[in-house]
């Protein structure tokens, strides 16, 4: 008979590197953000408690509270993650600066050896990129919307137009073509990229060809994500074709992600 467990076997694939997320109770992506991993990551999700409540600043809150993402976080310390995301842009924008730093510390008091927000890994790829002018794409209503343009301002950057398709649910079900018109119709010429929002919107497949359209960057809110959480570890992202995953120019390389433009870390 075989020996212990195994014995005369390779390791059991499950990844040298756990990134650890928190994603809202409604999210349903979970296929989409391990597109982004290489294969020597493993991801391990939580959700935020269930909350009857559609997409909406009130939602945004409920699942952006600092003590429910540190509960969450506490979930995740078992499997020991290199790395906890927080993967919400909504409620990580929704109480702008304070409140993304105020997630940040959340998850690094309740035990997470490094912490990123959807928000902040936004900040932190606009800057790699050299951007300063954005235009915005969202699922959300308008209320929604103008919050992450505010938070977007009180960075530095500034918000050329933005688009919003005024959803209250549902919203993984888009189809890539809406989410690609939308992205088409806030593109300004002045923008150095165009961001469009919420990590429950698929975009993957959509990406290398919008930026191929467009001429610039097109960030998505899990690209951003899982680029900074796994550049926090010393890993690059997988995305063929997308402008921020691409290896840094000769001499422009970024050691670590360094502190956001909100002054601290993102």
């Amino acid at each position: 008979m075989a020996g212990g467990p195994g014995e005369g076997l390779e390791a059991a694939p499950v990844g040298t590197v756990g990134v650890g997320v928190i994603v809202p109770y409604d999210f349903a992506l979970d296929r989409e953000l391990w597109r982004w991993v290489p294969d020597n990551v493993t991801l391990r999700l939580t959700r935020t408690p269930h909350a009857p409540l559609p997409v909406s600043l009130e939602q945004a809150t409920v699942v952006g509270d600092p003590e429910v993402v540190a509960r969450c976080t506490q979930d995740l310390l078992a499997v020991q993650p290199d790395v906890v995301a927080y993967a919400c842009t909504s409620g990580s924008f929704i109480n702008l600066h304070a409140g993304e730093r105020a997630l940040v510390a959340a998850m690094e008091v309740a035990g997470a050896s490094q912490a990123v927000t959807t928000s902040g890994s936004l900040v932190r790829a606009l800057q790699q990129l050299g951007v300063s002018r954005v235009a915005l794409a969202t699922p959300y209503d308008a209320a929604i919307s103008q919050g992450l343009s505010a938070f977007l301002e009180e960075a530095g950057v500034t918000v050329t137009a933005m688009r919003h398709l005024g959803l209250v649910g549902r919203i993984w079900t888009v189809p890539y073509e809406v989410t690609a018109d939308i992205a088409r119709r806030c593109f300004t010429p002045d923008c150095d990229a165009v961001f469009i929002s919420c990590t429950n919107l698929p975009t993957y497949d959509i990406i290398a060809d919008l930026e191929a359209e467009l001429g610039v960057p097109v960030l998505t809110a899990n690209q951003v994500t899982l680029w900074a959480a796994l550049h926090s570890v010393g890993i690059a992202a997988v995305g063929p074709g997308q402008r921020l995953l691409e290896p840094p120019s000769h001499g422009a390389g970024v050691s670590s992600p360094g502190p956001s433009l909100l002054g601290g870390r993102a």
